[in-house]
């Protein structure tokens, strides 16, 4: 079987390593990897290719940037031609990117069989371009990996029943593959080191574009973590797109205050070691949510809803509404605060070879 994978985001490098892992254990698959170009920098896209030990991509396309309508148009007009190329068995997609749903589109198109991985997903925020993508791919795809029964369950009352597999979270085989090596430490800097050795911080990542285009949910939030600064130190590698919007003087409040620690984009190991060592995980991402609980850290979402009811359901995630509420004050209710310690809806650490089996096996 010939696996054509579409990747484009840092989520996805992650989830497409364990994967790619799994395939070239394998003698009867084989894989081809396209990198569409939606994280294009080095921070973003090639240190994950570099930690992870991923296959470089045999496609590289460079779409990035643009309105969301262009970006997916220019990522399908880019595949249509790799596709006519590589006559692959699969298309597989993960998650919720543009390139998640512009690769379901145009594997439609050519009639080749589709599997989401993390299909089933939905925050019931159609405001969300996220959420948009997982649904039309949903509808699209031919095999639909979820990672929980609540994913199942979404998929049921949308009248998806065939080719519906609860496999668990191809996240949680990441975490547990490469989180647990001691050797993560040493890739941070000496600052990080020094900090992530007390275990008394917060980690905050800001990255959504609900947040980061409004600029006054973006002051917001940059205020409640400077107040939460005040108490505990934070540390705060800052995205590209976040440090795009912000203006200058909230740049220079947070890097002048000296319990914030202002970073560039980590890798992923970087980010699970200061996951792990974390009392605070303050985020808007939903990989972050879950990798927060994985290592048993409290978590404060900066959203109105989350596809990840089940952490807000057991006591592992808080979400807050940045529009009315106080930021840091309800954070700091979390700080260090463990919720339902017998819960585990995520697998036992083995999606990957559970989706290859059922793949072969269809």
């Amino acid at each position: 079987m010939k696996i054509l994978t579409i990747v484009g985001a840092r989520p996805q490098f992650i989830k497409a390593a364990m994967l790619n892992r799994a395939i070239r254990a394998r003698n009867d698959m084989s894989e081809v990897l396209v990198h569409t170009g939606q994280h294009h920098d080095a921070q973003m896209s090639d240190v994950f290719f570099q930690q992870l030990d991923i296959q470089r991509p045999q496609h590289s396309l460079g779409v990035s940037g643009g309105t969301h309508g262009d970006m997916t148009g220019r990522m399908m007009i880019a595949l249509d031609p790799v596709l006519q190329v590589e006559r692959p068995d699969l298309v597989l997609v993960y998650g919720d990117t543009n390139s998640t749903l512009a690769a379901a589109v145009c594997a439609s198109k050519f009639g080749i069989p589709l599997a989401h991985v993390e299909a089933g997903l939905r925050s019931f925020n159609r405001a969300m371009p996220e959420e948009i993508n997982r649904v039309l791919t949903d509808h699209l795809a031919n095999y639909l990996f979820c990672p929980t029964r609540t994913a199942v369950e979404n998929l049921q009352r949308e009248g998806i029943v065939t080719n519906v597999h609860d496999v668990g979270d191809i996240m949680y085989d990441a975490a547990l593959h490469y989180g647990n090596s001691p050797d993560n430490a040493a890739l941070l800097s000496a600052e990080l080191r020094e900090v992530h050795q007390t275990r008394a911080y917060v980690l905050a990542t800001i990255h959504r574009q609900e947040n980061t285009d409004a600029p006054q949910r973006l002051g917001r939030i940059m205020d409640g973590i400077l107040e939460l600064a005040d108490a505990h130190p934070v540390v705060l590698p800052l995205h590209p797109r976040t440090r795009g919007k912000l203006d200058d003087a909230t740049l220079k409040r947070l890097c002048e205050h000296k319990q914030v620690y202002l970073t560039e984009p980590l890798g992923y190991l970087e980010m699970l070691q200061l996951e792990r060592n974390a009392q605070l995980i303050l985020t808007d991402s939903g990989g972050v949510q879950k990798e927060a609980f994985f290592f048993k850290v409290p978590c404060a979402t900066l959203r109105d809803q989350t596809e990840w009811k089940e952490l807000v359901d057991h006591g592992w995630n808080t979400l807050i509404d940045v529009s009315i509420d106080p930021i840091a004050d309800r954070a700091l209710r979390c700080y260090g605060r463990a919720g339902h310690a017998d819960f585990n809806p995520y697998g036992e650490g083995h999606t990957s070879e559970t989706i290859l089996s059922t793949l072969i096996s269809a």
